[in-house]
């Protein structure tokens, strides 16, 4: 049987051509009202982050740096470790209330957090603690939330929907530090983590208000035969294989230009911390820009392809990036690469998400996201580890060439992800 929602979500005729077609998901009401409230809890989340770092280094002293390493590594583990199994609640149960236990446990974190910082009785212990809580509710809630996504929006705007979630996240990363530098400065980190706290009844009121409704199919199965169940739909479709491993090699290989663009601001560029910020500037703008063009093209033939060269694209940028020394230049190819790792993150979701049948959504997605999330923190590890036997520069290099082959392998030899 096939979970079905009712009442249906209204399917408007968006237009083909013009800026309406760029926003043609926010014509979809539920959509629209989920996008604005997962917009201003993505902002509160960002605020949050620069204030919990602050906090670390504050409370940690001469530790600072293992703990805010470890902090990141229990806010992330949770996810890595449980995802699966959200995967399958998320095609088991009503994927609008998962969603909503998610907020709610996100939410008493980030309000227990301000509390702690409030009276002093903070310790690096409840940091650790409740970024972990934290990671177990984002690790049940982000597969509810991207299974539930494509429902909001007829089958050929979900890439154009998948785009709007980039752009909204993006704009977030940059809004958010900006508005966490001024209540840091003018009111304290309490006020960082009561915002943050408050901005989980937007995304909540939102989700309360969507019409839509999510029954699940009746099921006398246990999860660890769902979870199988899983497992041999992705093993029996190879290209969802092909797809978590360009999810893997995008975020393991393309998220270290990020990651050490501040070392190689200064040792490679001889920069200072304001010439960072505008390099950051150029990614953020072209990460825009690319969610941007994602959403003007939706749905369209050859769409597999079409990755795969955004992919080798991505990876020739990162090798050029690597071998240039003039500033605007280094500029100029850091919009190219946003844009490019954005596309290439966008549409490896709308692939996953538009060829995942409903009811196998969640798990589907699920193991999708563990090979994405995965390849963030394990790609950290590694080329920072190079990186210190060598350089950012080799890392960077390497890192590119790699990810083109990646992709020139699946273009060449894997029919399944070309014919998507």
């Amino acid at each position: 049987m096939t979970p079905a929602s009712a009442p249906p979500a209204p399917t408007p005729q968006a237009p083909a051509t013009g800026f309406r077609r760029i926003g043609a998901a926010l014509t979809y009401r539920d959509f629209r009202v989920l996008w604005i409230g997962a917009f201003t809890s993505t902002i509160g989340t960002w605020m949050q982050k620069v204030a919990q770092n602050w906090l670390v280094l504050t409370i940690a002293g001469s530790s600072s740096a293992f703990y805010l390493g470890l902090d990141s590594f229990l806010g992330e583990l949770p996810i890595l470790l449980f995802t699966l199994i959200g995967g399958v609640v998320a095609d088991r149960r009503d994927r609008r209330q998962m969603l909503l236990m998610s907020q709610y446990v996100q939410m008493a974190t980030a309000f227990t957090l301000a509390a702690l910082v409030y009276t002093g009785a903070i310790r690096i212990w409840h940091v650790l603690l409740l970024s972990t809580i934290t990671g177990l509710a984002q690790a049940f809630g982000g597969p509810a939330y991207q299974s539930l996504l494509p429902s909001l929006v007829d089958k050929q705007h979900v890439p154009n929907a998948i785009a709007f979630n980039s752009i909204q996240f993006n704009l977030a990363r940059i809004i958010g530090p900006l508005m966490a530098g001024a209540a840091l400065t003018t009111f304290g980190m309490v006020a960082c983590f009561g915002l943050n706290g408050l901005s989980f009844l937007a995304v909540i009121a939102a989700i309360l208000m969507m019409r839509l409704r999510h029954i699940p199919p009746a099921t006398t199965r246990r999860m660890t035969e769902e979870l199988a169940h899983g497992f041999a739909y992705v093993r029996e479709h190879r290209e969802f294989i092909a797809l978590a491993a360009l999810g893997f090699a995008a975020t393991f290989l393309g998220n270290s230009l990020l990651t050490f663009l501040p070392l190689f601001t200064q040792n490679v560029l001889g920069g200072d911390v304001a010439d960072y910020t505008r390099l950051m500037a150029c990614a953020g703008s072209g990460a825009v820009t690319g969610a941007l063009v994602v959403a003007w093209l939706g749905r369209f033939p050859h769409m597999g392809r079409t990755l795969l060269m955004l992919q080798v694209a991505f990876g020739v940028v990162m090798v050029l990036f690597a071998a240039t020394r003039i500033f605007w230049l280094n500029g100029v190819l850091l919009f190219a690469a946003g844009a490019c790792m954005v596309m290439v993150f966008a549409m490896l979701s709308s692939l996953v998400q538009l060829n995942a049948p409903n009811e196998m959504r969640g798990r589907v997605m699920s193991i999708y996201m563990v090979a994405f999330r995965g390849g963030s923190p394990l790609g950290s590890l590694v080329s920072g580890w190079i990186a210190y036997r060598t350089s950012a520069t080799t890392v960077l290099t390497v890192n590119g060439i790699l990810l083109a082959l990646v992709a020139i392998t699946v273009l060449t030899r894997s029919r399944g992800v070309r014919a998507l």
